[in-house]
């Protein structure tokens, strides 16, 4: 029994308008939850064993980590080895240069936080330009 004679049947179809609705309160939820920081940072440029010699800079200052953390500067040791102490050095060394050229020349066993405190010491300064030396395996 068909009582609804006449009477065509609509095709059904899907309502995409809530679907969009929930999208973008997902989208605006994730962009004001997201944390946007910016940490600061070094530039260092690591040069690689095979390497030429570099190129020579106007003005140099070397930085010596031994083993055992003391810090030599320009072949004047350190007596105060914190990132203010090593700060200290590092002015005294650049003098009235621009733009210096730090290498660290660490040891193989010296310790992390040894390198990272004279890279610390730089940034505070004002001084980006930090590289590292290297020595060619022998054998190569």
């Amino acid at each position: 029994m068909n009582f609804q004679r006449g009477k065509k049947h609509e095709d059904l179809e899907m309502n995409l308008v809530p679907l969009i609705d929930v999208l973008l309160v997902i989208i605006i939820f994730l962009v004001v939850s997201a944390t946007f920081s910016r940490v600061s940072e070094l530039q260092i440029n690591l040069p690689t064993a095979e390497a030429n010699s570099p190129q020579e800079k106007p003005l140099v200052i070397t930085v010596d980590v031994d083993a055992s953390g003391h810090y030599v500067v320009n072949n004047a040791a350190v007596s105060d080895p914190t990132i203010a102490g090593l700060g200290v050095a590092l002015r005294r060394a650049v003098g009235g240069g621009k733009e210096p050229t730090i290498v660290i020349n660490a040891d193989a066993n010296s310790t992390h936080q040894s390198v990272v405190n004279v890279m610390e010491a730089s940034r505070q300064e004002g001084y980006t330009h930090i590289t590292f030396a290297t020595q060619v395996k022998s054998g190569s």
